[in-house]
């Protein structure tokens, strides 16, 4: 999807470091959600026997949760993904 949709994006004027910051963050999230969630397939497989796939499930909610509304506030607020970049390099 970055391939296609980030040139068109870029072209309309999107800080680039913005749109990164947000595919990060959404990346990061798709780790952690069926039926991606890589890190619950890991996670599974090193949990002792008593701990369930639903603990695990539920476990990564809040988790969830937090990352959403961390994307939610960059998304309303841009200068927040920006300001260390452009305290740092100009």
């Amino acid at each position: 999807m970055v391939p296609i949709a980030g040139p068109i994006l870029l072209k309309m004027g999107v800080d680039p470091i913005w749109l990164s910051i947000l595919i990060a963050i959404n990346l990061q999230t798709s780790y952690l959600t069926p039926p991606f969630g890589f890190s619950l397939f890991f996670l599974r497989d090193v949990a002792p026997p008593e701990v369930t796939t639903r603990d695990i499930y539920r476990g990564i909610i809040p988790h969830v949760v937090i990352q959403m509304l961390v994307m939610a506030v960059v998304w309303k607020r841009p200068w927040l993904a920006t300001w260390l970049p452009k305290v740092l390099y100009g």
